[in-house]
């Protein structure tokens, strides 16, 4: 290893090289581009580390290049990489006051000797910048400049039962603190249902079989409900156990809402899965309204006759939906149905919710449905070349057509069903308690549940909230509250950068901030800090958070000046 100065565009430029054999021959790789020679010279930290490496022996000039060797190879340690990008999540992570919450709930458990503030963001920044295992993150953990000490295995697992132990009285202190930050208005919430699953087939209480969304039907489960705000924030979330229909996790999510944060009035957006009159009785007698996902093959004749009259239908204003097309495809068209929805209490009493049904036509959707239609029925034309694979089970997917002839246990294609689900191409309902509202922000309102999706998609894939590999029930569900904070850190620094007119990807984000890093090494005792060239949108997300980087050279105590760690 040596440093090496090169001429280039009339500027001397420094940088770290090494020699490596390749199919015999010896070659040259730079490790780091120091920058300019006539800039560095009046850099005190470059002079520093230029004497430590430049115990100088011989020096080689030629008519481009000149070397300068180093003494000995044991004057200078390998380059170990450590990260120093967490520190964007940490100012999010102090601005929310985490830190002062979590060190206030642990001052008043006196099991309780460890830094939980440290620990807790430990655990989150993993998942946020490379989601792994606690046992993994442990042995991980002095890849995060500053996390070298101080922390061993157990106290992460401890901290997994605090934080199950603080978790409701964390979800509304985080609730208030965004409404406090960021004037977070909370009108409309979009609230959906997903399940998560296990490294396991043994079942609990919690941890139970059930109908996986992710297709994991030999491995127990949990599932998820999530609240988010109209920007994609979560707000706050619940569990219930593994087989826990969609319908019935809407009682603890109404209580949270209204008892929790206090919230008087608001729309709560959701699809079909969650669409069951005693849900809408319940939204309604809670003080708010709906926007949902209607089950139009089930309408009444009545419905359905006036779906497919084309009388009262109008078309989409595209002045005021100027994305309609991309949306909706080229012709769309609605009508709006005013009607009473009776339901009935367990005692037989009837409750009365006036509301509009809202009946959409979109030729982008007409074009999805038949595509998918006629993908299960070439599916199901290969499960009767197989009918073996062919079950009673609940008919589903390609299942749904096929049909048992007459009198006999021969599997054939039901032609009827085909035909009567082609019908319905293109087609779709919303029902919403909301009547005053404009239909145009109805169908709006209900294209945003898109964020919700999108927001699982972040925890099981950017955030790898699965598989889940805890087994004691404190444990899995603080390996949640871990999971929400890392989502919740993620969906700020988005929308803190959406707002600057900066949008970047989670992916991105997550790509940016992994390539924040140091080059530290050490020479002759001493250890020093090499920053590495950031990537993507890094420098963006630094602007946008007001933080200034770290020097191109720096001694080890410096950097943790830097970082704000005192030793």
């Amino acid at each position: 290893m040596f440093v090496k100065i090169t001429n280039a565009g009339g500027y001397q430029y420094v940088r770290l090289v090494e020699n490596y054999r390749e199919n015999g021959k010896v070659k040259q790789r730079v490790l780091f581009n120091f920058g300019r020679l006539d800039i560095l010279k009046d850099d005190p930290a470059f002079k520093n580390i230029v004497k430590k490496l430049s115990d100088i022996v011989a020096e080689t000039t030629t008519e481009n290049a000149k070397a300068v060797t180093i003494e000995s190879e044991e004057d200078i340690s390998d380059a170990v990489v450590k990260n120093w990008g967490y520190i964007v999540y940490r100012k999010l992570w102090q601005e929310l006051e985490i830190d002062k919450f979590l060190k206030g709930k642990a001052a008043k458990e006196r099991k309780i000797k460890f830094d939980v503030d440290k620990v807790s963001f430990l655990m989150t920044i993993q998942r946020l910048i490379e989601p792994m295992s606690k046992l993994r993150t442990y042995h991980q953990r002095s890849k995060y400049f500053g996390f070298e000490e101080d922390i061993d295995l157990n106290q992460l697992y401890r901290c997994l039962d605090f934080l199950d132990s603080v978790k409701e009285d964390l979800e509304t202190y985080l609730y208030q603190r965004n409404k406090d930050l960021f004037k977070m208005v909370v009108d409309v919430v979009f609230y959906d249902v997903t399940t998560i699953y296990f490294e396991s087939c043994r079942a609990d209480e919690l941890k139970n079989f059930g109908f996986s969304k992710d297709n994991k039907v030999n491995e127990v489960q949990v599932v998820l409900g999530l609240l988010v705000d109209k920007e994609g924030r979560p707000i706050g979330y619940e569990l219930f156990p593994g087989n826990t229909i969609d319908s019935k996790t809407m009682v603890k999510i109404l209580r949270k809402l209204k008892e929790k944060f206090s919230i008087d009035k608001i729309i709560i957006v959701a699809d079909k899965g969650l669409n069951s009159r005693i849900n809408l009785k319940m939204i309604k007698e809670a003080g708010y309204d709906y926007i949902v996902a209607s089950r139009l093959k089930n309408a009444s004749k009545e419905i359905l006759d006036e779906v497919f009259n084309e009388e009262g239908y109008k078309r989409l204003d595209g002045k005021r939906c100027l994305n309609a097309e991309e949306i909706y495809g080229d012709e769309f068209k609605y009508k709006v149905l005013e009607r009473t929805n009776i339901v009935k209490d367990e005692e037989g009493k009837e409750f009365k919710i006036e509301e509009n049904l809202i009946i959409t036509y979109s030729s982008k959707r007409a074009k999805k449905d038949k595509e998918d239609r006629e993908r299960l029925v070439r599916k199901a034309k290969e499960l009767l070349e197989n009918k073996g694979s062919i079950t009673a089970l609940e008919k589903k997917g390609a299942r749904k057509y096929l049909k048992k002839k007459s009198k006999s246990e021969e599997y054939v294609l039901d032609e009827e069903a085909i035909k009567r689900d082609e019908k319905f191409d293109g087609y779709y309902a919303i029902q919403t308690s909301k009547k005053d509202m404009d239909v145009e922000e109805v169908l709006g309102a209900y294209h945003d549940l898109w964020k919700i999706e999108q927001s699982f998609r972040v925890m099981k894939s950017c955030l790898e909230v699965r598989p889940i590999y805890h087994f004691t029930e404190s444990r899995i569900k603080g390996h949640f509250v871990i999971c929400f904070l890392a989502f919740l850190l993620q969906r700020t620094l988005e929308y803190i950068l959406r707002r600057k007119g900066k949008g970047i990807s989670s992916e991105r984000i997550m790509e940016a901030i992994y390539s924040m890093n140091f080059f530290e090494i050490e020479i002759k005792g001493k250890k020093y800090l090499i920053k590495q060239k950031i990537e993507g949108g890094a420098g963006d997300i630094l602007n946008v958070m007001k933080i200034k980087g770290p020097k191109n050279f720096m001694t080890y105590e410096e950097g943790l000046e830097f970082i704000g760690i005192s030793k």
